[in-house]
């Protein structure tokens, strides 16, 4: 039987900080394609990479399946990917060469590829797949199996004879999105993801993609897979993919890795619904905007079906840098959203960005006060990072020339001349979570002399950090507003 490996790039250990959270998530993507070349008759392997903190086991997983094609098909609905991380693509090209050394047809598909096709063609890689890569991989490990001309498939990139770089054209991204059978799990070594989970002392979470693509247009976003582009799966198809996870490995809480999740009219209620008449009790979390939350009753429709948290790309607390970003949301919405998704017992996360271009100290502490005043659960801040293919990048790219990626996702570098340099930034996403938690200690203090009762341990912990948080902060405000006054 002809038979094809498959392998993703992102490893969590090379990421520390994504590591340090001891919550990773399979391949979701990589596991798509494998149930889609099984479905067609093909032998499939999986070398996840994802818990290894080296490739020294590649070698003996190729010799033990002995692979006609190796893919490296990256999981495009981990957001992490869509950065280029310089550690994975190194650790890509390795596994690449020791193929290319075993005689494999070495095909590559993921968001950094996408955009680095030649990059990875000159690492050894025979094929680069553009963008949605299932069908395509399908149809050039069909062809490369019958001796087929692999040159006029679309969505492909490869280099000829003569050293240049030739594009087959772009493929129309799928909408029948329920086509797909549900993904490989068998071949995800669940019990080694559980373990690390247990050991980080979290609840077990599985990742599900109810949706490709999203149609806004942040200018700092790039979508190198699914383009502009919104299609979903049917609640139907979504229910039953839960359904198998719970009752096949006991997962009953879910992250929904969809770039927006529920756009389409409606399918939060049908979703809601079909899971009530199932008896399915699930707890599961989101990325969404503030202006979607706000439609009809979305929020509580969400609150019923078992939404725990919602991560809202907040970004900043001027309206005037989320105009500049083309975010199309408002602080007002914000505000509301928040609010109405604490009133539903539903924790907030607000996603801060910091570094866009022209921001001022006083769009800094707009945002600073956005998240003492409205007191997300959590959050999750980084800097402006140029994602090839945005018009973001295309106003910085000339900065771009000594440093062009993050090393891992904690890297935090300005690689564009912006209003302060990296040292600030880099001190600025700690001292705003440092008031984050000094604000959250404040609340719970409040809270506890009204209730003694009701404050949870986490809240007593900040409580007893609050000295800590306070001391802390104030030395680094001290440290801010000295290295605001230098951008070298």
């Amino acid at each position: 039987m002809f038979k094809v490996a498959l392998a993703n790039s992102y490893f969590y250990p090379f990421d520390e900080k994504q590591w340090n959270n001891q919550t990773p998530f399979p391949p979701l993507g990589t596991i798509y394609t494998a149930s889609l070349l099984r479905e067609n008759g093909y032998s499939v392997s999986l070398f996840d990479t994802c818990l290894l903190n080296n490739i020294n086991s590649v070698e003996a997983f190729l010799d033990d399946n002995k692979p006609n094609v190796f893919a490296i098909y990256d999981d495009g609905f981990n957001y992490l990917t869509k950065m280029c991380l310089t550690k994975m693509r190194e650790a890509a090209f390795e596994m690449i060469a020791l193929a290319k050394k075993r005689k494999c047809k070495v095909l590559v598909c993921s968001s950094d590829a996408t955009d680095h096709s030649e990059k990875y063609l000159n690492a050894g890689a025979d094929f680069i797949i553009q963008g949605e890569g299932e069908i395509t991989l399908k149809e050039m490990v069909t062809a490369i199996e019958n001796n087929e001309d692999l040159y006029n498939i679309k969505g492909v990139v490869y280099k000829n004879e003569e050293g240049e770089f030739i594009t087959t054209g772009k493929r129309i991204v799928y909408k029948q999105l329920d086509d797909f059978p549900m993904p490989a799990w068998d071949l995800i070594n669940m019990n080694a993801y559980k373990s690390i989970w247990k050991k980080g002392g979290n609840e077990f979470t599985l990742n599900i993609a109810t949706t490709r693509g999203c149609p806004f247009k942040c200018n700092w976003c790039a979508k190198p897979i699914y383009g502009n582009r919104y299609n979903s799966h049917s609640p139907e198809y979504i229910v039953k993919h839960i359904k198998f996870l719970k009752e096949t490995h006991g997962v009953s809480k879910f992250w929904m890795c969809d770039d927006i999740f529920g756009l389409k009219p409606n399918w939060v209620q049908e979703f809601n619904s079909l899971l009530k008449d199932q008896d399915l009790k699930i707890r599961y979390y989101i990325q969404s905007r503030a202006d979607l939350l706000l439609k009809e009753d979305t929020i509580d429709a969400l609150a019923e079906s078992g939404l725990t948290e919602v991560w809202i790309g907040a970004e900043s607390g001027s309206q005037k840098i989320l105009d500049a970003m083309d975010k199309g949301t408002t602080i007002a919405q914000i505000e509301e959203a928040t609010k109405l998704l604490k009133q539903k017992g539903v924790k907030v996360a607000f996603f801060i960005q910091y570094g866009y271009l022209n921001e001022t100290k006083e769009d800094i502490n707009l945002t600073i006060k956005m998240i003492q005043d409205l007191l997300p659960d959590n959050i999750g801040v980084s800097v402006s990072y140029p994602l090839p293919e945005t018009p973001f990048y295309e106003k910085v790219k000339e900065d771009l020339k000594l440093k062009a990626n993050w090393t891992d996702s904690d890297d935090l570098a300005m690689m564009f001349k912006g209003t302060f340099n990296s040292k600030f930034y880099k001190k600025l996403q700690r001292y705003t979570h440092k008031i984050f938690r000094k604000s959250q200690g404040i609340s719970f203090l409040k809270k506890i002399i009204k209730s003694p009762f009701s404050i949870k341990k986490s809240e007593l912990r900040l409580i007893c950090l609050l000295p800590y948080y306070s001391i802390t902060s104030i030395i680094q405000a001290r440290q801010l507003k000295r290295l605001q006054n230098t951008n070298a």
